[in-house]
């Protein structure tokens, strides 16, 4: 019996797994865990639009705290003050309304931003009326015929030109008849002068 045959066949089929780990690659690259997804960075809030922002300080009440106490003559004083929205020059207008502390006054400008204040009254030597918010630093002037909104701040006018139709009504008769100034000449003697317009309230 001639076992030349076998012996290769057996041979084959017993060096055939390791020819196949011969063949395969000395080392394989270990599989990686799959990595979790870079944190995305944090969505930056975009700023609120001019409107949007507006809108937010129109309706955020104003501080009306305030340890000032009035006196019976500053009192007085705020019942001579006009109250309502009064035009002003370049289309602006200001908006006074009695606060519910009486005497005292919330004062906004409607077309400036942040423009808006808790005023009280003060006693003023010239007989104007005038209105302070010391914590803002504004003044509200209001005279026979105009007003004007001043940021002592901001060294500067807020609001000129401000007139209610009672000083409107003032200015146009001064213009009819303007006061005399302290440098024009007197009347002759015997002459009586013009009645002075009626002031407003």
């Amino acid at each position: 019996m001639n076992f030349l045959p076998l012996v290769f066949t057996l041979s084959a089929v017993a060096f055939a797994p390791m020819a196949a780990v011969a063949q395969a690659p000395a080392s394989q690259p270990t599989a990686k865990p799959a990595s979790k997804p870079a944190a995305k960075p944090a969505a930056k809030r975009a700023p609120l639009a001019r409107s949007a922002a507006k809108a937010v300080e129109e309706m955020t009440p104003i501080d009306e705290h305030s340890d000032v106490m009035l006196t019976e003559a500053d009192l007085a004083v705020a019942q001579r003050v006009y109250v309502g929205s009064i035009p002003c020059e370049l289309g602006a207008s200001v908006e006074i309304t009695p606060a519910k502390r009486q005497g005292f006054f919330l004062v906004q400008v409607k077309s400036v931003r942040n423009a808006r204040y808790y005023m009280h009254p003060v006693e003023s030597r010239t007989g104007a009326i005038r209105l302070e918010d010391p914590k803002r630093g504004a003044l509200w002037l209001q005279l026979g015929n105009k007003s004007m909104l001043m940021s002592q701040k901001l060294g500067a006018r807020v609001a000129d030109e401000c007139m209610s139709p009672e000083q409107l009504t003032l200015a146009d008769e001064m213009k009819r008849n303007p006061p005399k100034g302290l440098l024009d000449p007197l009347d002759p003697p015997g002459t009586m002068p013009p009645a002075p317009a009626a002031m407003a309230r």
